[in-house]
């Protein structure tokens, strides 16, 4: 079994390294994002550092807090959504990885308020259904991470827009949740050009189901790691 010491390290390189991924797909400016990792077994979490530029950070730079959000271990300043990842592991125990962008699209519908229809079969796919929209609440405190598991719960969305805010995403790990925020963006995209056109066809639920469970559960090399 593997030492904390190796956990957090394991952690710590996954969750720096998924940050380029954020910048790769075009979701987030300058310093704005974060992505955060559960530490298997353990009560804790890595996160990005407050303000740092995304190509100065590395797996040292990431700060690991406890499930409250108090800092652990490093020297900079946690980012400022901690409390707001923190209050989502401790509410949802399954939940292996957060993230966090303000990706134009996805926040374009946040701005409106508006969930994300869904009219194509790659949402289906990915979220189970519509991506809803969470509450709008200050950055600061654990208010947000309230309204994110508050919405979550009555959804099979892994993503949430916070309403005049952005995007949140969740996974398994911090892989899954930064492949929810992408999928989350395109989405949001791909929606926004259809109504430019008409108005979108909205998916029938049985067939939503369907689509869901399959891509879940068969699609892809299920069981192979």
């Amino acid at each position: 079994m593997s030492s904390l010491t190796d956990q957090i390290r394991a952690v710590r390189e996954q969750v720096s390294e998924l940050h380029a991924e954020l910048v790769r797909y075009g979701l987030v400016v300058w310093t704005a994002g974060n992505v955060s990792g559960r530490v298997p077994g353990y009560d804790l979490m890595v996160i990005k550092p407050s303000g740092i530029p995304y190509e100065e950070l590395s797996p040292g730079s990431m700060i690991v807090c406890d499930l409250d959000g108090t800092v652990v271990e490093g020297e900079l300043s946690p980012s400022s959504d901690t409390a707001a990842h923190a209050y989502v592991y401790r509410h949802m125990p399954a939940v292996g990885g957060v993230v966090h962008t303000h990706s134009a699209y996805a926040s374009a519908w946040a701005a409106r308020g508006e969930p994300v229809p869904c009219v194509l079969t790659a949402i289906a796919d990915e979220f189970g259904g519509e991506i809803p929209v969470g509450p709008f609440a200050l950055i600061g405190d654990d208010s947000i991470g309230h309204g994110i598991v508050q919405t979550l719960a009555g959804h099979r969305s892994a993503a949430v827009l916070m309403r005049s805010h952005g995007v949140f995403t969740i996974g398994k790990d911090a892989r899954a949740a930064v492949k929810a925020a992408v999928m989350c963006e395109d989405a949001a995209r791909s929606v926004h050009l259809a109504r430019q056109l008409g108005q979108p066809l909205p998916l029938e639920p049985p067939d939503i189901d369907r689509l869901y469970d399959r891509y879940h559960n068969v699609y892809g090399q299920q069981g192979k790691s």
